[in-house]
């Protein structure tokens, strides 16, 4: 039986990799073939997903998808443009926004964001907005560990060793991860000024964006405050997190539904009056929405990375099956051995081999697979995981910027440039890439074992 679930997972992961559009399929296969043969018990299946991460990311995601509509990034990075001056300037002021925003959303709705105002300065200025997008993207995967909502595999570890929000902040008197990433990001500014000391070009807003509506801004900055609050809730259900997040997705969508029907109430009455309403422009999120009240609420649950809840779903499924048979206690064992009781040769095995892996497969099955190897390890030595966690969550969200395929970010950036006439190269990749990653990740590590060994 071990041995069927270890070839069925080692073919999933191979299959995975090779054919990335298809990597739904191989892993709801392996968990249906883990599933018919008894590798998992069907008594096991309820107990194996993680509703709530699951709710968390979805929740997340619309509320996400209402805040880019209200075109709040847009005058954010308006601003930013004026503050900038000169095209260097731009890309490291861009860079470090999308690595804000990243701390609290999905990386890949950061870029959306992002990426659309890097790519019309840089039409402007007539220049390849690929060195701008790239350094978008990279950054946004860099501080995505920095916060329990700024990517998938920081909700996965903060569900799995039962972390709150806070607990990436200071944690059992010790600072967290969160400042780790920053120290990291801090450090990559140097790394910019030198790969884009020739962009010299001056560069200004010609006007600021008008924000449609605040009240998506206010609704994300009200769930990262519940999160917070949450976290000192004691003995809360597991599913709090999650309840949080879709509830405000829920809230949202109702106020964008109310706010679209009373637009298209002001308009049908200046229509019968021939006169146009007081702030009739700001009424509703388009004017191609006119009479269809549900068309940014269509537009958000549209949103939502169906796949990735997906391939989330299968993954647990999977990692529970694999976890039955004692593969999980195997590998965990394995790696003790190797690392012995040196925690500093473990810690350093975890963070680097974490980087290795990420750089060419998704980081959700990985952190998905390597978080039950790190318990079985440190309850085998009698000892606190909270360094292997970090570090494993440090070279995996890193991991991904070393090649143009190791992060979702990175692949969404490659594909607006490619509308945009832009073909990127794997060179053109790992020129920021490679210097990003080995900054970050050095950075980091260094900052984890000294806090946290």
């Amino acid at each position: 039986m071990k041995i069927l679930a270890i070839i069925v997972f080692i073919a999933m992961y191979v299959l995975m990799t090779l054919f990335m559009s298809k990597r739904i399929w191989f892993v709801f296969g392996a968990a249906a073939i883990f599933l018919v043969t008894g590798v998992l018990p069907l008594t096991s299946v309820a107990g194996a997903i993680n509703w709530n991460v699951l709710l968390m990311i979805a929740g997340t995601m619309i509320l996400v998808e209402f805040f880019i509509q209200s075109k709040m990034p847009n005058l954010i990075a308006d601003i930013l443009l004026d503050k900038a001056g000169t095209v260097k300037w731009v890309i490291i002021f861009m860079s470090l926004f999308s690595g804000f925003i990243s701390a609290f959303v999905d990386n890949v709705a950061t870029v959306l964001m992002v990426a659309p105002v890097g790519i019309a300065v840089c039409k402007k200025l007539k220049i390849s907005p690929v060195p701008m997008i790239l350094s978008i993207a990279v950054s946004s995967n860099l501080q995505g560990a920095a916060t329990l909502v700024g990517d998938t595999t920081s909700i996965m570890l903060g569900a799995y060793a039962d972390m709150d929000f806070l607990s990436f902040f200071w944690m059992k008197g010790r600072p967290g991860i969160f400042f780790a990433v920053e120290l990291g990001a801090l450090m990559t500014v140097p790394v910019m000024l030198f790969l884009f000391r020739s962009f010299k070009q001056k560069v200004q807003a010609e006007e600021r964006t008008k924000v449609k509506d605040y009240v998506p801004t206010i609704l994300l900055v009200l769930m990262v405050v519940l999160l917070i609050c949450a976290s000192f809730i004691p003995n809360k259900p597991d599913i709090t997190n999650g309840l949080i997040c879709c509830a405000l997705a829920v809230v949202a969508m109702i106020y964008d539904y109310v706010r679209s029907k009373r637009a298209d109430a002001k308009r049908t009455g200046a229509d019968q009056t021939g006169t146009k309403p007081a702030g009739a422009e700001h009424t509703a999120a388009d004017s191609a929405d006119a009479g269809k009240p549900f068309a940014g609420v269509i537009r958000a649950v549209k949103a939502v990375d169906y796949e990735t809840l997906l391939l989330l779903l299968g993954l647990f499924l999977v990692i529970q099956g694999i976890t039955e048979v004692g593969i999980i206690d195997d590998v965990a064992n394995a790696i003790a051995s190797v690392g012995g009781k040196n925690m500093f040769l473990l810690y350093t095995i975890i963070v680097w081999a974490s980087v290795a892996a990420s750089a060419f497969i998704d980081n959700i099955p990985y952190v998905a697979t390597m978080l039950p190897v790190i318990r079985g390890i440190t309850a085998a030595l009698g000892v606190e995981p909270y360094l292997l966690y970090f570090g494993l969550l440090t070279g995996a969200t890193l991991g991904g910027n070393l090649t143009p395929v190791g992060a979702s970010a990175n692949i969404t950036a490659s594909g607006l440039l490619k509308k945009e006439g832009y073909e990127i190269t794997f060179k053109d990749f790992v020129k920021i890439g490679v210097p990003f990653t080995l900054t970050a990740v050095i950075t980091g590590y260094a900052f984890i074992w000294i806090f946290w060994h």
